[in-house]
């Protein structure tokens, strides 16, 4: 067989191989597409009841219904302006008019940049058409055979349907956030008028927030949403449907909203970070157009309390510092509450007045804590140094040197010093110059761990002064760390959705309570004890005095400046955190120029919600780890004494006792 036979007999062979392999690859996409197209949901007919997809419903723990996302005001495409149909369009689709469902160069570049891995990100590609099929779709999955399905349904809408009658059932089911679902209500909610007038600026504005209804709020973000209108009109520019000067004329003007926009907002806090959540989670489609069902963990009667409960509390602070009503600025304040046995968020309240500010202290402010971060660390020091609450240390001036840096210098707020002292009257009275004492011996990187351990997030700094809480944290972080200790050092992150069900009542997620321990239980309950001398006798007994009778732990927290103040505690089975302070840095200070601790305010905010939220549930103490054991102590010198009269109890664990012969 000579070469040119066998390059022959190749050839024929990778032919042949060819033609079967091509052969078999057909057979297997008809199979693949006959059996998706099996699949493919019914279109309904006429096009338009696509609109008619069910609401979502959000419901509190306890069982009322808190808001219905979905509601839509349909309106025909005559009834639209040009303006808004030609700038969707361009940002979303603009060979709508020539394709057939399917923009076929796009498909192909999103499909070689996911496959290629481009920038890890996965490219979207969606028609018009498509993502109007997505929503026939009661899954959520995001699969490439969910892909495939839809354009396959893509094909059929538009082989059934006409342009118009694609466009008109488009516009009048996207989300635009705020509530706002369809054309109609988006104009009446952001500008108080019909789709019909809306200006050029308007309806690129309008186009532009389907993208990302959350992040492009004008109501929250209004410069964000002037950016993404910037894309919008270049886009109309680019495709031939407005002049370059009616561009640059568009983007001079500002659009005002409307004044009067309370569909525009939940009316809570709680609710605006609940449905963030569900974006983040399903997309925005699915949490308006699913007509899902969603159990929240919120606790109407709680959420009512708090809201109460810091209203009052900020007016008295309004009181105390002279401000009348109609001041500016005025103080504000934060209050979430968190069950310590699952971590579900029973309450969450993120200013005085939401429809005055949206903006959810309780979870976007950063703060300094003062000295309610104390906790982390007198766990820190009793874990590491295997110290008590009848440890001894001295209250007196106290120079740290700092590599690199000026000697730090804490002073306790009365500029005054006790001598020595037990650690749980050092805490009990929020002693600085002891802190930085514990804080020099066990060094600022165990602290910040234990407090990363109980669920702070935020970025802690690695100084020693970060003792005394002057790195920042937010309210709902403070809540859910301080949860740690009263559940005896068992960490539950905190949640928001018990569950959530589809619209044929199919649960899709339901959360399973799952705890760990990250701390030693019998080092907790000591430093739990500490906290209760706290409400008892020392910075925040202000609570007492205010008729909170039950066994509760907690700390007050005042920053130098007094630009804030704390308080955050807990009972067996509750905990809360306030905060109250200006938006921008400011003091928070009487008439006669002394300043306000958080056991002048915060606390008093904490008692009134605490003596409302536990008003039901029967008093009960925190649990007693096994190896624990009490003695009476002198809060001088540490070592146990036989007169009741002057001693404090002190728990100690199994290889813990007090000294006999006093070391003063």
């Amino acid at each position: 067989m000579n070469f040119l036979t066998i390059l022959l007999s190749a050839s024929r062979f990778l032919f042949y191989t060819a033609l079967g392999l091509c052969s078999l690859g057909i057979l297997f996409v008809s199979v693949v597409i006959f059996s998706a197209a099996k699949e493919l949901p019914k279109l309904p007919e006429p096009l338009s009841r696509i609109i008619e997809t069910p609401k979502t419903e959000i419901y509190a723990a306890t069982g009322e219904r808190l808001i219905t996302l979905g509601g839509r005001e349909p309106v025909p495409l005559s009834r639209v302006s040009p303006d808004f149909i030609n700038a969707v369009l361009a940002v979303e689709d603009h060979m709508f008019w020539e394709h057939s469902g399917v923009n076929k160069l796009r498909t192909l570049k999103a499909f070689y940049i996911t496959l290629t891995n481009r920038g890890n990100r996965v490219e979207g590609a969606s028609t018009i058409t498509q993502q109007l099929a997505k929503n026939l779709f009661f899954s959520f999955e995001r699969t490439y055979l969910r892909k495939f399905k839809e354009m396959l349904l893509a094909f059929q809408i538009e082989y059934s349907c006409t342009k118009e009658e694609i466009l008109h059932a488009y516009i009048n089911q996207i989300a635009f956030g705020a509530g706002a679902q369809g054309v109609e209500k988006a104009a009446q909610v952001f500008f108080g008028k019909s789709a019909a007038d809306l200006t050029l600026g308007e309806a690129a504005l309008l186009a532009g927030l389907p993208k990302s209804p959350t992040n492009y709020n004008p109501y929250r973000h209004y410069d964000k949403a002037l950016k993404r209108r910037e894309v919008v009109i270049a886009r109309m520019k680019d495709a031939g449907y407005i002049t370059d000067k009616e561009a640059q004329d568009a983007l001079k003007i500002r659009p005002a909203l409307h004044s009067e926009h309370a569909d525009a907002r939940t009316g809570s806090y709680f609710l605006d970070a609940l449905i963030s959540q569900l974006i983040e989670r399903y997309g925005n489609d699915v949490v308006f157009h699913g007509g899902i069902k969603v159990t929240a963990t919120v606790d109407s009667n709680l959420q009512y309390a708090g809201d109460t409960a810091l209203k009052n509390g900020l007016d008295r602070l309004d009181t105390l510092m002279g401000l009348k009503p109609d001041a500016e600025p005025r103080p504000q304040g934060a209050l979430v509450a968190i069950d310590p046995a699952s971590g579900a968020v029973k309450a969450m309240i993120g200013g005085r007045d939401y429809y005055n500010s949206e903006y959810n202290r309780a979870v976007n402010s950063h703060r300094q804590p003062g000295s309610a971060f104390k906790p982390f660390l007198y766990y820190t020091a009793l874990y590491k140094l295997n110290y008590s609450g009848a440890t001894t240390m001295v209250d007196s001036p106290i120079v740290i040197p700092v590599v690199g840096s000026a000697a730090w210098e804490p002073r306790n707020f009365e500029n005054s010093y006790r001598g020595q002292m037990v650690l749980k009257q050092a805490l009990t009275y929020s002693v600085n110059t002891i802190a930085a004492r514990l804080v020099e011996k066990t060094g600022p990187k165990a602290v910040t761990d234990t407090a990363r351990v109980c669920g702070i997030t935020s970025k802690l700094e690695d100084v020693y002064s970060v003792a005394l809480g002057t790195s920042v944290v937010t309210p709902f972080e403070m809540a859910s760390a301080y949860t740690t200790f009263a559940s005896g050092g068992v960490r539950h992150e905190p949640f928001m959705i018990w569950r959530v069900e589809d619209p044929f009542g199919r649960v899709i997620y339901e959360h399973l309570v799952r705890g760990r321990k990250v701390l030693d239980p019998e080092i907790a309950y000591q430093v739990v004890d500490m906290m209760k001398s706290v409400i008892d006798l020392g910075s925040g007994k202000t609570i007492r005095e205010m008729g909170f009778t039950r066994p509760a732990a907690g700390k007050t927290g005042t920053t130098d400046s007094y630009n804030d103040a704390w308080f955050a505690g807990f009972t067996p089975s509750l905990c809360t955190a306030i905060w109250t302070g200006f938006d921008r840095k400011r003091k928070l200070k009487i008439s006669s120029e002394s300043g306000i601790t958080g056991g002048k305010i915060a606390a008093t905010i904490w008692a009134e919600f605490m003596n409302e939220a536990m008003k039901n549930e029967p008093p009960r103490d925190f649990t007693i780890p096994d190896g624990i054991h009490f003695e009476q102590a002198d809060p001088v010198s540490g070592c146990k004494v036989s007169d009741s009269s002057r001693a404090i109890t002190i728990p100690l664990k199994k290889n813990q006792n007090l000294c006999t012969t006093p070391q003063y």
